[in-house]
């Protein structure tokens, strides 16, 4: 007997599941099971428009209020699960009660990376995760303020860009010698950090926090940074103790095969917290971004339903800082290329960057350059050689590679 599909984790993941479902034509029962009290929204706003104030706040939901009763979904928001037994298909909820599934999606999503330093874990120490956590820097991203962020990575740039343009008094640390070295590589690193100095942020890097506090931060050094808002953004860890304490295999994230299946047949997972075999990789690839939690879940709804669906879409993800935009697309790992080739003005910020092994280009990156994502999806996926002048040429269209 069919006792319905539960999905854990009220996210885009989770609420792109239930609308593939109903999409695939599943008329038994679904449930979404959040711990927040607002209903599934997309976090790259959070950092972007909405922190900005560009975005009104019912732009961030995935859909509109009515739409999950309209389809049959219940949703369980405020309620956090505490248990999956997949032995005898059930989720057990804050409380005790226990829903029982016939499959089950774990979207869990990721939590903020805390830093192992006295004072790491205050209750003065902002994130930005959460929809009432971009409220509430926007509440304090004004003129004079000095916002110090720790980490430069994607979110810690995104909102210092925010700051700084709200009018703060911005200082980034970061303890790498440039932000997004590990992720970027050295070349198109530097290409952020002139960004951020150009824009007046106090960018220190190869800088060693010691302590936070609530007027700022020590350093390693022993010098000061005085904070009126201190926020901090290392890096996020895949939420995977409901998947641990239900004996799945996990490794860096919750494993599953090309289908989204778990090492249990009945339950799947999507979105940050799955580490998925990626067939045009061969190998496991977690991905922690927006892309992945949008497609995800169509391949595990299908997945789920006992259909033919395999994941492999090309990995992407963009962002939005001041003047510059930026799409990303494919996958790179840190010291898994061997050169980096740039087509167009990179001093003026107007280029894309390609990451090469061997010849074959395993990522590209469109700075200002727009509406070629396709044509570098399509160099990444057919694995073919190109010729390295070619690609920097660019009166060469990218179709000719």
């Amino acid at each position: 007997m069919d006792t319905g599909i539960v999905i854990v984790g009220a996210s885009l993941a989770g609420a792109k599941a239930a609308e593939a479902l109903r999409a695939e034509g599943y008329q038994g029962p679904v449930t979404l099971v959040g711990d927040e009290s607002e209903r599934p929204y997309e976090r790259p706003p959070l950092s972007k428009g909405y922190l900005l104030g560009k975005e009104e706040k019912e732009k961030v939901y995935v859909h509109p209020a009515d739409w999950y009763e309209r389809h049959g979904v219940t949703l369980r928001l405020g309620t956090a699960a505490t248990g999956v037994d997949p032995a005898g298909h059930t989720v057990t909820l804050e409380g005790g009660e226990r829903l029982p599934f016939s499959k089950l999606l774990l979207a869990t999503g990721s939590a903020p990376r805390t830093l192992p330093v006295p004072g790491g874990d205050g209750d003065f120490v902002r994130t930005l995760r959460r929809i009432g956590d971009s409220e509430g820097l926007r509440a304090v991203f004004r003129p004079g303020a000095r916002v110090v962020v720790v980490g430069a990575g994607w979110i810690g740039l995104e909102a210092a860009a925010a700051a700084r343009t709200a009018g703060a008094e911005v200082t980034v640390l970061e303890a790498a010698e440039l932000p997004l070295l590990r992720v970027l590589g050295r070349e198109a690193a530097q290409v952020f950090a002139d960004l951020h100095r150009a824009h007046g942020v106090d960018l220190r890097l190869g800088v060693e926090v010691a302590e936070l506090r609530a007027d700022g931060v020590r350093l390693g050094d022993g010098g000061t940074v005085p904070a009126d808002v201190l926020l901090v953004g290392v890096g996020i860890s895949p939420n995977t103790a409901l998947a641990e304490n239900a004996g799945l295999t996990v490794d860096d994230g919750v494993r599953t095969d090309q289908h989204l299946a778990t090492s249990h047949p009945d339950v799947f997972a999507a979105g940050d917290v799955a580490n998925a075999f990626h067939p045009l990789f061969g190998r496991p690839i977690r991905v922690e971004h927006w892309a992945n939690a949008l497609n995800q879940p169509a391949v595990a709804a299908a997945s789920m339903l006992g259909k033919s669906a395999v994941y492999d879409r090309v990995p992407y993800f963009f962002t939005d800082q001041y003047d510059l935009g930026m799409e990303y697309t494919g996958h790179a790992e840190p010291g898994g290329y061997d050169r980096v080739v740039f087509r167009g003005d990179v001093a003026g910020r107007e280029f894309i960057a390609f990451w090469l092994s061997g010849g074959k280009v395993l990522a590209g990156m469109n700075v200002n350059v727009w509406d070629v994502t396709d044509p570098i999806r399509e160099l990444v996926r057919s694995g073919r050689p190109v010729d390295p002048e070619r690609l920097a040429d660019p009166a060469v269209p990218l179709a000719e590679l």
